[in-house]
């Protein structure tokens, strides 16, 4: 009995410390708001907002895509960095018109918001990271539809914060390995143009495989007749997709990514 009691002891003791620890992660959902402000103090002043997108992306991946994709992949930077904390994705964003339905809401399960309320919402984040003591604001979007309204956004941003210490900045780094320098990364590896695409081809599909296998439906990928714009898919053929190609392109954006993170910080 006593040396039972002993074990419980050492158990509980031992599970409570762990209980007490704060958390190895980056990400800003899983902290505390004391951990936060801790962490903020002891030198973690940038701040990563991960933009993605619901919408859908052919047949054989899930609605989600973005979300994920920008999720991990934002994650993997901000510990690259060594500085920076992720911030919950923003899943809602511009994905066309619903009256009557363009682009991609013409299928089931793409949610869009307007232009002016995405604007609205990242000004909002940002202004209240700024608040809570972050300097560096990073927004890293995933899908190129909204890529002009970053944009507005942070010169909106810049100029209402000047001589405040705080910044914010959009990697032109993120977005632009993940497309045309992906395509280019592919094509060295000899990975034909056609098969490529801008949607749900082959480069969309590799990244999404190498980041969440699990949200690509691989087998009736691999069987499928050629895809095309009918089913959701433009201008490519994912059907070799693979896990090794999208690390190719994973890996690339991440660094390529941080290398620019770090240059816009120490610039200012």
């Amino acid at each position: 009995m006593v040396r039972q009691a002993a074990a419980a002891a050492v158990f509980f003791a031992l599970g409570h410390a762990a209980f007490a620890q704060a958390p190895a992660t980056v990400e800003l959902e899983n902290l505390t708001w004391t951990e936060l402000r801790d962490q903020i103090h002891a030198g973690k002043t940038t701040i990563i907002i991960p933009i993605g997108g619901t919408e859908q992306s052919g047949p054989y991946v899930a609605l989600g895509k973005h979300n994920v994709r920008v999720k991990v992949l934002s994650e993997r930077v901000a510990q690259g960095l060594g500085n920076a904390i992720v911030a919950p994705v923003i899943a809602y964003v511009p994905e066309g018109s619903y009256a009557p339905p363009t682009s991609h809401m013409r299928f089931p399960g793409t949610i869009t918001v307007t232009d002016d309320v995405f604007e609205k919402t990242l000004m909002s984040a940002a202004n209240s990271f700024k608040i809570h003591g972050f300097k560096n604001i990073v927004f890293l979007g995933d899908h190129g539809g909204y890529e002009k309204d970053i944009r507005h956004v942070v010169a909106q941003l810049n100029s209402a914060w000047a001589g405040s210490g705080a910044r914010a900045f959009v990697p032109s780094e993120y977005y632009g390995t993940s497309s045309d320098g992906y395509a280019q990364i592919l094509r060295q590896h000899g990975v034909p143009d056609n098969e490529i695409g801008t949607h749900a081809g082959l480069a969309d599909t590799s990244l999404l495989l190498a980041v969440a296998p699990q949200m690509v439906r691989s087998e009736s990928l691999r069987n499928a007749p050629q895809p095309g714009a009918a089913d959701g898919v433009y201008g490519g053929d994912p059907r070799h997709s693979s896990v090794e190609l999208g690390k190719l392109g994973t890996d690339a954006i991440v660094s390529r990514t941080i290398e620019s993170i770090r240059k816009e910080t120490g610039a200012h």
